[in-house]
């Protein structure tokens, strides 16, 4: 038999602290793509998406793909921005009937009028189809998974891997599980555990750590006959919700006690090794100082300021990093991005060779990450701000920074941008005239993502905190609505 299967893509992960909301125009500016047209971008790509055609292909399926989009990490989502992606896939499952569905999501939105975006979105397809269709999610791992996601998704599949690189294999999982469930030869549901914490204090990071073990774990517990998908997720800490934190899901059947036995052991062992950090984040003096001392004979120094890091919702404009390498006369260095409109306006209407003088940076919130640098330096380039990843993460897929420059400032290569993105690929340098590969330092704003792309070509990778808006010192942000007591920002008796 074959079955027709609704699909869409939506992602957000929403930093609740970000004073720059959501609206239409941020969806746009990231994609925001229809049926056919999201199908030619993204269905030969490392996508979930690629991943269910892959199976809707060997089984025949009748896919009716409503829409891709996502927006760059940012504030709440205001209303209407989520009307936008919502109407259109509830108006598409009212029209017909379908056998399955399946939503490519990330787990962690927060909207203008309720907390949990994705439960909603959940909400309205099943009053839109009912409780009998089977519904599959896919997710990234800092979902902050809530008991509607749970309650209204019979499958739920996270990535395994952070830096995530298994975005296909993930869409193959859920929808092979979609698959047995249509046929009839399966009946999932989705239980979830879920430990006191933030994030798992390690981010999720799967290259090291505690994490390699507990997947391991969660595969083979998947190999029992009645369970069909273990999926762990660190969280998202950067959301002000109830709901927060890690968790453990068990998409199974069967034995429902010896599954969230199973879960509750996962996310304890999180519980218990919440003190074990891997990353040692270095001051930006310190970052700067060791810059200046490292050896041009040992390879590319990687700078990643996790503070300011676009991909978690920080603003991109963090000073901080940069006046410290500045000041320390760090040379033959790249850095970037470093978001900020306005200048990218000044320097596109300059001349390309000519010296600029300018206020760079520190515009949104100079409480995170410092305040504008006012520099003098020269033009190198300037562009549309386009390119084309060739990395695990976004190889094959074309992005944007929005209109782009590259200034010199000492020995210091800035590239400028419009558009907030975290560094994951090597082009997101390369495309802008700049090869990290020939330079003895680049400082760049991401978390973990950028090793996919750049441990390869990196004598050493370091990391810092800038005191942008994801710092990694919870405390210094101002919580009210997450469940207490929570660590770290609670005192627990071990």
């Amino acid at each position: 038999m074959a079955f027709k299967v609704l699909t869409a893509e939506v992602s957000h992960e929403t930093n609740t602290f970000s004073v720059r909301q959501t609206d239409a125009d941020a969806f746009r500016d990231r994609f925001f793509l229809l049926g056919e047209t999201a199908l030619v971008e993204r269905a030969h790509a490392n996508t979930e998406l690629a991943g269910v055609l892959d199976v809707g292909r060997a089984h025949d399926w009748t896919v009716r793909h409503v829409l891709s989009v996502a927006a760059g990490p940012s504030g709440l989502v205001k209303r209407a921005a989520f009307d936008s992606f919502a109407a259109p896939i509830m108006q598409r499952a009212a029209e017909a009937p379908f056998d399955g569905v399946i939503l490519c999501l990330h787990g962690a939105m927060v909207t203008d009028f309720c907390e949990d975006g994705e439960g909603e979105l959940l909400r309205q397809l099943r009053a839109a189809i009912g409780m009998t269709v089977p519904v599959a999610i896919t997710l990234d791992p800092h979902a902050n998974v809530t008991r509607q996601m749970c309650a209204l998704a019979d499958i739920i599949v996270s990535f395994k891997t952070y830096p995530h690189v298994d975005m296909r294999d993930t869409g193959r999982h859920a929808a092979t599980i979609l698959h047995r469930t249509m046929s009839g030869e399966i009946r999932p549901r989705t239980i979830m555990a879920r430990v006191p914490m933030l994030e798992e204090v390690n981010g999720g990071r799967t290259d090291v750590g505690p994490m390699i073990a507990r997947l391991a774990r969660a595969r083979a517990y998947e190999t029992r006959d009645d369970v069909f998908a273990v999926s762990i997720n660190a969280g998202f800490a950067s959301a002000d919700i109830a709901e927060v934190g890690p968790t453990v899901l068990v998409t199974g059947q069967g034995e429902v006690d010896a599954h969230m036995a199973f879960a509750q052991g996962l996310a304890n062992d999180m519980w218990v090794r919440r003190h074990e950090s891997l990353n040692t984040y270095l001051s930006v003096k310190d970052a700067a100082k060791l810059a200046r001392e490292f050896p041009a004979g040992e390879g590319l120094l990687v700078i990643a300021d996790y503070a300011d890091n676009p991909g978690a919702g920080a603003y991109g404009d963090s000073t901080a990093l940069l006046a410290a390498l500045l000041d320390a006369d760090v040379d033959d260095a790249a850095f970037g991005p470093m978001v900020d409109s306005e200048a990218v306006k000044l320097l596109c209407a300059a001349s390309v060779g000519q010296p600029v003088r300018l206020a760079l940076g520190g515009k949104t919130n100079p409480r995170f990450g410092g305040g504008p640098l006012q520099l003098e330096g020269t033009l190198v380039s300037v562009w549309d701000g386009k390119f084309v990843g060739d990395g695990p993460i976004l190889g094959g897929l074309s992005a944007s920074f929005g209109r782009s420059a590259v200034i010199r400032v000492k020995g210091v290569e800035i590239l400028v941008v419009t558009l907030a993105r975290q560094i994951l690929d090597v082009q997101q340098f390369k495309a802008f005239g700049i090869d990290p590969a020939q330079k003895r330092v680049v400082a760049l704003k991401s978390m973990q993502h950028f090793r996919a792309a750049f441990e390869s070509i990196a004598g050493r990778i370091i990391v810092c905190d800038s005191g942008a808006l994801c710092t990694p010192d919870y405390r210094a942000l101002p919580y009210r609505r997450v469940r207490r007591p929570i660590f770290p920002l609670d005192d627990f008796d071990d």
